[in-house]
């Protein structure tokens, strides 16, 4: 028995190794707390392994993650209600492992400033995900999801756009 649980566990520790980037992308788009960020990931990771042997792989790993990821950080925000939630002088720090451009940074700016659930969803649908998938993670319907993008997106351009 030993055995099977260190299995299970090289299988989820090497999940979590491609996809951190995932982790890593939640916690920044609603945490700007370095210290807060690095206790978020250890909690997500911690999660997502309780939760672990539930995954049915019914969904992709990525996907699942994203949800434990979201919803942990969720969690944690209204826990600590200390966190400002648009404070979009703190949120100009931000930027993606690569990301040099002015108008990625304004885009960051422009997503953090969103409520909640319209950043997750924001988020996920340029990260790839297809309306149901982000249906799956945000517990929303496939045609609200499409109606939510087509506001969001409204709303970023209005922004961007001055």
């Amino acid at each position: 028995m030993p055995h099977l649980q260190s299995d299970l566990q090289a299988q989820y520790m090497s999940l979590v190794k491609e996809n951190a980037g995932i982790i890593y992308k939640v916690i920044r788009l609603y945490i700007d707390n370095i210290e807060d960020q690095k206790d978020l990931y250890q909690e997500i990771v911690l999660q997502a392994w309780h939760s672990f042997t539930r995954f049915d792989g019914r969904s992709k790993f990525s996907t699942w993650l994203y949800k434990v990821s979201l919803n942990t950080v969720l969690t944690f925000r209204r826990k600590n209600s200390r966190i400002p939630t648009d404070d979009l002088e703190k949120a100009s720090g931000y930027a993606l492992p690569g990301d040099k451009n002015d108008d990625t940074e304004m885009l960051m700016m422009a997503i953090k400033s969103l409520g909640e659930t319209d950043r997750a969803i924001v988020s996920l649908h340029l990260d790839g995900y297809e309306n149901e998938e982000i249906a799956e993670i945000t517990g929303l319907t496939k045609n609200h999801v499409a109606v939510k993008l087509h506001r969001i997106k409204q709303q970023l351009t209005k922004k961007l756009n001055g």
